[in-house]
């Protein structure tokens, strides 16, 4: 089955899901179906191998350990190479290599969702329910120029496959989760269709209470979310997709990290998509896609917990932030004897407003200002070229045109008010990115060596121009001074495959020229914070290898180091993982499989006090530790899979390294470094169901 990025998300809420999971009830299954039936393996996965140079894909409707990730980002941290802003429960913010934010492109079915909150409350990945997806693609690194500009860290593909039926028919995948502190979460996947078209119906939700960590106190944690989704597909031939996709979701959760917490995260989404395969010798396929999201974010200190009494924020406070994004994509493909080519072109545009005040609820009688319109146009091409069956040679270019407007007719708030010097004004910035990468298949040996050059060039985004309060010293404010970022990176590995013995291994080099950095400032009122470029190098790696011990037994290990130093300043760069090591090993039977995971993370001494980014900074050295579980997964049948786990089972206190505690964006407390630890002893079981 081909991939076809494709947007499935609609006004439906999970009542109305189950409804539609009802009428589907299946009474027909068509052959052509049989994957989803198919998929229900007894494991569960603890480790990501790549599949390819640089390319990691996997099925993110797998259970894994971990507990089974409550969003997008929370599923990343599983894959070597990334980590994850922690703040609480969930709505962590993915960091790979080291690398935040716009630095890492994540798309869901082609489409860019981008949240409003000022301090990323609402990242990208706390809209994706990671189970409501077919697959998941990593892309490391500047080593593809297909889905949209800058991506210097790398590319995050969720994607939904289209439904094939050769005969009318029906299939349904469902699951339960239950665990510790209250988490229970429950999703349901339904189509039926013919020859011609289908319908696919998703619903899912997801809740949990405040967990206790490994000293038995309540962390701040609870969340509440639900997202329903439909797709209507037309396909009047094997070649031909037109698909009409629409969605809506809705959540509250509380951050132990901030002041205030996240009381709603509504997305409303629309798509069209239409691709046509096989139309000639050269000629092959041509793709278009429309698409629209819309983000309308609360933050309050009031619905899910009661305000201070004291301090800046001793009464009910709440801010609506919201933000419209209109992208569209047309490319097409097209094929030689040994050349492959894609190119096209596409366009992105988004509105960003808000509205704040005191007191409860008073701020939805406020009208909503436009602060921030940004536009980019860009055009790509990515040429595949294979020399012999055992070179490969792939390369490709895009130039960007990105430009911004500040609406902000004034900065800061109360005493600090002022008028914005900027007001009215756009910045634009044509922006080259491109790569070179070889692949060499060796002929005596299952293995795979890789090197590419890559450089990426980065317009600034939402929160390095309107979040700062101050821009590099000097400079009027944020938006009039900060750079875009330019990123040289040299990506290379090593992958080996048999049927005994995969072994990966990856590294980059990395020169990034503007870096933006954050510096935070205490004062009087609170953290003052100042975007500035510098200079930065970077380099680190991932490693891994999974050994068949006997036909049953496997064991697996994976190793991920990011390193990154300021050269301007000559101090180490922000915000940077520690070592993390995995290592597992597993017993696997015909229907059934057990397995335990010990995770070990190294102390992480080089850090530059308060300098990080938007959403994080470095308040302090942190120390390592080591967390051990285990699982187990039963199929009992074609249609019926249960897997279990305990996580930390031991119930070791413990805290990661990015952490939001001591922060310093939008509402969070200025001087309490107290790190948030991470869930104590965790018990999970789910359910899948496939017919």
């Amino acid at each position: 089955m081909s991939r076809f990025p494709a947007d499935t998300r609609m006004g439906c809420t999970p009542v109305l899901a189950v409804l539609c999971g009802a009428l589907l009830t299946p009474h027909v299954h068509a052959d052509e179906h049989a994957e989803h039936t198919n998929e229900l393996s007894p494991t569960v996965i603890t480790a990501v191998a790549p599949s390819s140079p640089l390319t990691v894909v996997t099925n993110p409707k797998d259970p894994r350990q971990p507990v089974p990730a409550s969003d997008g980002g929370d599923y990343l941290k599983t894959i070597p190479g990334f980590a994850l802003v922690r703040n609480g429960g969930t709505n962590g913010d993915p960091v790979l290599r080291g690398m935040f934010g716009s630095r890492l492109n994540i798309l869901t079915n082609g489409s860019m969702m981008l949240g409003a909150c000022p301090g990323r409350m609402d990242a990208p990945t706390s809209y994706i329910s990671p189970e409501t997806y077919d697959k998941l693609t990593v892309i490391k690194g500047p080593q593809t120029v297909l889905w949209g500009p800058g991506a210097s860290a790398g590319t995050v593909l969720f994607d939904r496959e289209p439904e094939q039926f050769g005969e009318l028919g029906t299939r349904l995948n469902a699951s339960l989760l239950a665990g510790s502190n209250g988490r229970f979460d429950k999703v349901l996947d339904a189509a039926a269709g013919g020859s011609l078209g289908y319908i696919r119906v998703i619903g899912n939700q997801a809740h949990a209470d405040d967990y206790k960590d490994g000293n038995n106190d309540s962390v701040a944690s609870r969340y509440d979310k639900w997202n329903g989704d439909v797709a209507l597909g037309w396909t009047p031939d094997a070649d031909t997709l037109l698909e009409l996709t629409a969605g809506r979701s809705d959540g509250e959760a509380r951050y132990a990290g901030r002041g205030m917490d996240g009381s709603q995260f509504l997305r409303e989404s629309l798509g069209l998509r239409f691709e046509k395969s096989n139309l000639g010798e050269v000629l092959d396929k041509i793709e278009a896609q429309v698409y629209y999201n819309y983000a309308d974010h609360v933050m309050d200190n009031y619905s899910l917990r009661t305000p201070s009494g004291s301090g800046m924020m001793a009464g009910p406070m709440a801010s609506n932030v919201d933000r419209r994004t209109l992208g569209a994509r047309l490319k097409a493909t097209w094929r030689w004897a040994d050349v492959q080519l894609i190119g096209g072109i596409d366009a992105q545009t988004n509105e960003h407003r808000q509205r704040s005040s005191a007191g409860v609820d008073t701020y939805k009688s406020l009208p909503r200002d436009k602060d921030a319109d940004f536009h980019n146009y860009g055009v790509f091409g990515e040429l595949t070229w294979y020399a012999a069956d055992n070179h490969r040679l792939i390369t490709g270019a895009r130039l960007d045109r990105a430009s911004a407007k500040d609406f902000r007719q004034r900065t800061g708030s109360g005493m600090m008010s002022r008028a914005n010097p900027t007001a009215g004004n756009t910045r634009a910035d044509t922006l080259p990115s491109g790569f070179v990468r070889y692949e060499h298949d060796l002929a005596d040996s299952p293995t795979t060596l890789y090197a590419g050059l890559g450089h990426a060039q980065r317009f600034p985004d939402y929160w390095e121009l309107f979040s700062p309060k101050n821009g590099p010293a000097g400079s009027v404010n944020a938006f009039d001074s900060v750079k875009p970022e330019k990123t040289t990176q040299l990506d290379f590995g090593v992958q080996y495959k048999t049927a005994e013995l995969e072994a990966w291994a990856s590294g980059y080099v990395g020169q990034v020229r503007d870096y933006i950095l954050f510096n935070y400032t205490p004062g009087m009122m609170g953290m003052t914070s100042q975007a500035q470029n510098i200079d930065a190098r970077i380099m680190g790696g991932e490693l891994g290898a999974a050994y068949k011990l006997t036909p049953n037994w496997k064991a697996d290990a994976t190793l991920a180091y990011a390193w990154g130093k300021n050269s301007s300043d000559g101090k180490a760069l922000p915000q940077m993982p520690p070592l993390d090591a995995r290592f597992g090993l597993s017993y696997s039977a015909d229907d059934w499989s057990a397995g335990a995971l010990w995770r070990v993370v190294a102390a992480q001494n080089r850090i530059d006090q308060n300098k990080g980014n938007v959403v994080g900074k470095d308040f302090d050295k942190s120390g390592g530790f080591g967390v051990f579980s285990l699982n187990a997964a039963y199929r009992i049948n074609q249609n019926f899979k249960v897997s279990t786990g305990i996580d930390n089972l031991f119930g070791k206190a413990y805290s990661e390294h990015l952490n939001l505690a001591g922060n310093a964006g939008f509402g969070y407390p200025a001087n309490d470094p107290q790190a948030i630890n991470e869930p104590g002893r965790t018990l999970w079981t789910k359910v899948d169901m496939s017919f």
